[in-house]
């Protein structure tokens, strides 16, 4: 079932990388994301480092959190993050937190409760990923979560779990 917008609504997208240079992947994704028709970002979070979830095999991961306004549905959305991934080579394997060159998640859209097959927003974990959690709320320390509460309570709830910010000047 695609859902329609007929206004802008405001998204968060949650940005992760820990392959070909995660920075660079992260901050290349940001002006992506900015240039897709119908977007418009309203602000983005300092870069974060993170253990990987999962397999520990794996490089650690620079994470960062996306304000945008959208005229887009939703699934149109995330479509639209979806090709911004494949373009920056992401390769999907099945295996879920592997690595990857660029991982973009639609956290929130505006305040809809989202469940169909393509997409579950608020995104499923957000409420228990530090890596999620501190940069929405270096961004938006007002936002309440639909279906979970205030961030300043669901931060209170997350303990850092080795994260910490690396840059906030991207």
């Amino acid at each position: 079932m695609e859902y329609v917008s007929f206004t802008q609504v405001i998204a968060y997208i949650g940005l992760g990388s820990n392959l070909a240079e995660p920075a660079t992947q992260i901050k290349s994704a940001r002006y992506a994301v900015d240039a897709i028709e119908g977007v418009q970002e309203l602000a983005f979070s300092s870069l974060y480092h993170s253990l990987p979830m999962g397999p520990q095999d794996q490089p650690d991961y620079v994470n960062a959190v996306m304000c945008v306004t959208t005229e887009l549905s939703p699934l149109n959305f995330l479509y639209s993050l979806q090709k911004i991934e494949n373009d920056q080579g992401r390769l999907r394997k099945g295996e879920q937190w592997g690595p990857r060159t660029l991982d973009l998640d639609v956290l929130l859209y505006g305040d809809q409760e989202i469940n169909v097959p393509d997409l579950i927003v608020p995104h499923k974990g957000l409420d228990e990923r530090s890596f999620v959690l501190y940069p929405l709320f270096e961004i938006a320390p007002q936002l309440f979560v639909p279906g979970k509460g205030s961030i300043i309570d669901l931060i209170a709830k997350c303990p850092l779990s080795g994260l910490r910010r690396i840059d906030s000047h991207v």
